[in-house]
């Protein structure tokens, strides 16, 4: 593959040609670079991306289109450029290399954390969609694809204090392409995400992304339905702080995870699911133990576990004893032991790690199902793999360790296929290969890997040792296996060797990576490899009714358990880094490494003491000595002669004959020592940049002398043409001129001589005209004088045969066409069926007057009845009491006006719900009509004094409402009549027959809140008894029998208001004088 050449770049834009080659100089193009935001740097066909920590205007669709088809001299270097001749590098030549050559391909992105490998990863991705074809299904696989970014990064990346969207997780992606480079689906491997960091993260840094996207994206409704406050000082896991992040929305990041989970295919179902075990465990951190005595523990406030068990629908007994106990098989024997309360911590902590691991793993998965491909063509596949960078922490543990690993096996491949590209590309040209020296990882990987004497086999083996096993005998045995290991370090090593080394603490021990010296604390190394969940808590998750959740604990199921001790996660990860080697051996590779440029994240700060360790353990500068191995620069004849043909007259401007001969004949026309050249079976070998340079000055300065030429023959013709042109539009305007004054006298000609015929035709037209209105006056005289005559001579002949009465049917015809007329018009002017509308149309004629008005009158009756058809029977009996108190008090009352809006009860009182109106009940004797309070009027004072008012459908009770006893019970035959005022009170006036029993008190004098509806129902519940209208009268002034005589009851109305009910007064002895509003 060639090397790339940019000239007319800030800097130099491939190192390969960076004269001369040290580190310093190297360090000093980067920075210059990256000053003048040029972050993009190669290596022959490796790219070097310096993360600017600011956006920049260089991913557009325009700049994208810019380095499509471009010569690689015209453009600047690009992740997204090829390192051929046409631009776009790294995913461009990835892309057309596997659907030109059917090459399978990888692009491998490395760094240290912080240093912009999501990002790339992203930008590859984007790039591959971009260019790729178009349709329906392609378009749906490539949205499936880019949509996948969010949903791992919500769950799978974090806050860390180098950087604010690390990838806490490896990932590995094969993107499947068909024959024509359209994408058909793809597989996303993941690897060992940090699943440490659900319960625990230094101060300064955030947990997954996912917990602060729900909480500030999440709707309320949302929210409790999870069971969730917004605040997330109220969760554990989250430190108890609310920490908000630069430049990162969650609550928009949540909405786009939303949409892309919707994209991918998760169900609606499946999004709310997701959702609620990530709830579970937030909400874990905030169940606390209290010691239960000296060897057990309980849950200390039950109310966060009962959510919990709500939401996953899990009885709290079973996840309470499974916190706070454990369930050992011995020979057959189950024995149930206690946990300490740090146990219980423990097994917490244990169980949120455990489930949100498994639901990453899931969610991949599922990604999975819905990204796969389903056809059996042919395919061609693209890797794009972005793992964590290398990690050196102030305290490194057992993930910094295995990731370490990993980086040191991506090292080793780089270093490996690097060179065999190097070597394969050599021979293949036919040159002779120089041996280069390198450094080689492999007694590291072999430290580390090796399966009976590397640390993790050791690891894995002190994991399943029996007797008592810690952190301590762990580092003894790595101190006695490896204390003659050059590249293995600790205090006990050190001191063997008479090395005093302060930095190295008595638990922890130091390898010697390609990248520095890294110091690991042993502390934690066999619970994390051993990474044990209790049974009991697989076995409760197992019977939660929660689908999901219960799908993610499958080996809880007892008629499936087993006794097998699963594997370690050392050994797991060591399996999934194996396999991930073969995968990447077997493609093509392509390199992005990144470097962070400051540990502030601030843009234009550029670090040399932190970019100058990079550079040493990415090897950069061993990378450039292996391309220069030899010769420094090469590419393929043809490009090569296109560009500089224009230096040898016999290649300028066409060269006809080989691209081969046609670089030799040029390349031997110019003063270049012949051992700076090598020319191989496809492409011309240049040793040193000096010599590049040289030729580009000579093109450059040829450049310059033709553009002079093309531009004095350009001037020449572009007059020449003017002149031409000038000279040929004189003559043309000449003939149209000429033209045009002939085409306007002929026009004038015969403009005249149509003028003339029109007059001479129109004075023909007239001339006929008249002679035929003539020739028509005379014919219609004549006809119109034989009708006459004819019509003359029929009634003459005719007369004797009319009727007298022809007059009279000719008056009824125009009568009955009349009123039909009528009938019609009406019938489509009807009015509404609305009863309250009186609207009508008019007569037309007045003798229609009366018959109008006794239409209007049927068709109202019409209208009403069908009105009342349609009420169901209660309303109609509603209606039927409005009615009734219409008939008694309308224009009599001023109260009744107030009474219409309100509904009649009938019960006022509530003797159902009341026990101590049961033994009025039992006088109703279920007949109860209308129960109210009224108030009784004193015959000797005035004053009024409650009752109860009881109706039925044969009496009338008054009734103490203290004692809730019936006092006077009148029959309603004894009921003579009543008396009201026309005021708006509520006084009135019980006339009772002097026979009846109750008359020895006299007629009552009652005041009623509801007086509008107690007579009316009064009224018809006499009617209906005894068949007997009531009479009632609406006076001023009426007379009322007492026992002792009669007195004169006189209504007034008072000239202020004097509150809401009537006042009595006594005036002398036969007279009380009742104030009313």
């Amino acid at each position: 593959m060639e090397a790339m050449v940019h000239l007319d770049t800030t800097g130099v834009g491939d190192l390969v040609l960076l004269d001369p080659l040290t580190e310093d100089t190297l360090m000093r193009n980067l920075e210059e670079r990256f000053q003048h935001k040029e972050i993009y740097t190669y290596i022959g066909n490796v790219l070097v991306s310096v993360n600017p920590y600011e956006p920049l205007p260089i991913y557009s669709e325009t700049t994208l289109e810019e380095y499509k088809n471009c010569n690689f001299f015209a453009v600047k270097p690009h992740i997204v450029c090829c390192v051929s001749f046409n631009s776009y590098a790294i995913a461009d030549d990835a892309y057309r290399s596997l659907r030109e050559q059917d090459k399978d391909q990888c692009v491998l992105i490395t760094g240290e954390s912080g240093a912009g490998k999501t990002e790339a990863s992203k930008l590859v991705m984007s790039y591959v969609a971009a260019v790729c074809g178009k349709g329906d299904q392609v378009n749906r696989v490539k949205e499936q694809l880019l949509q996948s970014n969010p949903v791992l990064e919500a769950f799978g990346n974090a806050k860390t204090i180098r950087n604010d969207n690390s990838s806490r997780f490896g990932k590995y992606m094969d993107i499947e392409f068909d024959f024509r480079g359209d994408p058909l689906g793809g597989v996303i491997s993941n690897y060992l995400l940090e699943k440490s960091r659900v319960v625990h993260h230094v101060k300064g840094e955030r947990n997954f992304h996912i917990f602060y996207q729900m909480l500030s994206g999440g709707s309320d409704q949302l929210l409790r339905q999870l069971k969730l406050q917004r605040d997330c000082g109220h969760y554990s896991y989250l430190n108890k702080e609310a920490p908000s992040l630069q430049g990162m929305d969650d609550a928009a990041n949540f909405r786009a995870l939303q949409d892309a989970m919707q994209a991918i295919g998760f169900s609606a179902a499946e999004v709310t699911a997701v959702l609620e075990v990530t709830a579970v465990v937030l909400k874990l951190g905030n169940v606390q133990f209290q010691a239960g005595g000296a060897e057990s523990c309980g849950i200390q406030e039950d109310r966060v576990l009962r959510e919990i068990c709500q939401m996953i629908q899990l009885d709290e007994s079973v996840l309470e004893q499974a916190l706070c106990s454990r369930t050992v098989e011995a020979r057959q024997e189950k024995v149930v032991t206690s946990l300490k309360m740090a146990q219980g911590y423990y097994a917490r902590d244990a169980l949120a790690k455990n489930i949100y691991n498994r639901l990453f793993n899931w969610l991949v998965s599922r990604i999975n199902e819905n990204i796969k491909v389903t056809t059996t063509e042919h395919r061609k596949v693209m890797g794009v793999l972005d793992i964590y960078g290398f990690e050196i922490f102030q305290d490194n543990s057992f993930e910094q360790f295995i990731i370490n690993y990993c980086n040191e096996k991506l090292q080793q491949i780089f270093i490996l296929l690097t060179l065999k590209e190097e070597q394969e590309e050599y021979i293949q040209e036919g040159i002779t290969w120089t041996p280069v020296e390198f450094f080689d990882n492999s007694i590291i990987c072999d430290l580390i890997e090796d399966n009976k004497g590397g640390i993790l086999a050791m690891l894995d083996e002190e994991c399943l040792r029996p007797g008592e096993v810690n952190s301590a005998t762990f580092l003894n045995k790595l101190n006695q296996t490896f204390k003659d290991h050059r590249r293995y370090e600790s205090r006990v090593t050190q001191n063997a060797k008479r090395i005093s080394d302060a930095s190295l603490s008595a638990n922890s021990f130091r390898i010697c990576h390609y990248a520095g010296k890294v110091t690991y604390n042993v502390a934690g190394f066999i619970e994390k490899n051993n990474d044990l969940l209790f049974r009991d808590l697989s076995q409760a998750m197992w019977k939660a009714k929660h689908a999901l959740l219960h799908s993610l604990f499958p080996e809880g199921d007892p008629q499936k358990a087993s006794l097998k001790r699963p594997p370690t996660a050392g050994s797991q990860f060591k399996a999934s880094v194996v396999t991930l080697m073969k995968n990447l051996y077997s493609k093509n590779p392509n390199y992005i490494r990144c470097i962070k440029p400051n540990d502030t994240k601030e843009p234009v700060v550029f670090t040399d003491a932190l970019v100058r360790s990079q550079v040493r353990y990415l090897g950069l500068l061993e990378n450039v000595r292996v391309r220069r191995a030899g010769y420094a620069y090469r590419q393929l004849y043809a490009p090569c002669l296109q560009r500089y043909k224009m230096l040898c007259k016999e290649t300028w401007p066409h060269w006809k004959g080989s691209a081969r001969d046609g670089v030799q004949v040029l390349l031997s026309s110019l003063p270049i020592d012949h051992k700076e050249l090598a020319y191989g079976n496809t492409k011309i070998f240049i040793r040193t940049p000096r010599t590049l340079f040289d030729l580009e000055n000579r093109r450059r300065q040829r450049v310059e002398e033709l553009v002079a030429l093309i531009q004095a023959t350009f001037w020449a013709w572009k007059y020449r043409r003017l002149f031409q042109k000038m000279r040929s539009s004189q003559i043309l305007i000449s003939a149209w001129f000429r033209g045009h004054a002939q085409r306007k006298k002929y026009k004038q000609m015969k403009t005249s001589a149509l003028l003339i015929q029109a007059y001479v035709r129109g004075w023909k037209s007239r001339r006929l005209l008249r002679e035929l209105k003539e020739q028509k006056c005379r014919t219609q005289a004549a006809t119109m004088i034989s009708a006459h005559w004819k019509g003359y001579q029929t009634r003459k002949q005719y007369k004797k045969y009319f009727r007298s009465g022809a007059s009279e049917r000719i008056t009824k015809f125009i009568y009955g066409s009349l009123v039909q007329k009528f009938f019609l018009g009406l019938k489509n002017n009807l009015p509404s069926m609305t009863v309250t509308d009186h609207a009508w149309p008019p007569a037309p004629y007045k003798f229609l007057t009366d018959t109008n008005q006794e239409l209007k009158k049927i068709f109202h009756h019409w209208r009403c009845k069908k009105y009342r058809d349609q009420l169901s029977p209660q309303r109609k009996a509603i209606l039927e009491d409005k009615m009734c108190a219409s008939e008694l008090f309308r224009g009599k009352k001023s109260l009744y006006q107030k009474s219409l809006p309100q509904p009649f009860q009938g019960e006022y009182l509530g003797l159902d719900g009341n026990p101590k109106y049961r033994k009025l009940q039992t006088t109703a004797n279920g007949k109860l009509v209308m129960a109210d309070r009224v108030r009784k009027v004193n015959r000797g004072d005035g004053k009024a004094s409650p009752r109860i008012f009881l109706l039925t459908k044969s009496h009338l009770i008054l009734a103490d409402p203290k004692a809730a006893q019936p006092k006077t019970v009148i029959t309603l035959s004894d009921i003579i009549g009543v008396s009201v005022s026309r005021y708006s009170d509520g006084f009135f006036v019980l006339h009772i027959k002097e026979s009846s029993t109750a008359s020895t008190k006299g007629d009552f004098l009652l005041i009623s809140d509801h007086l509008i509806e107690l007579i009316t129902r009064l009224h018809q519940t006499i009617l209906e008894t005894t068949k007997q209208k009531l009479k009632l009268e609406v006076m001023d002034e009426c007379v009322v029998k007492f026992k002792q005589g009669s007195i004169a009851v006189k209504m007034v109305e008072a000239a202020e208001k004097q509150g809401a009910m009537p006042v009595c007064k006594k005036k002398g002895s036969h007279r009380l004088e009742v104030l009313v509003q």
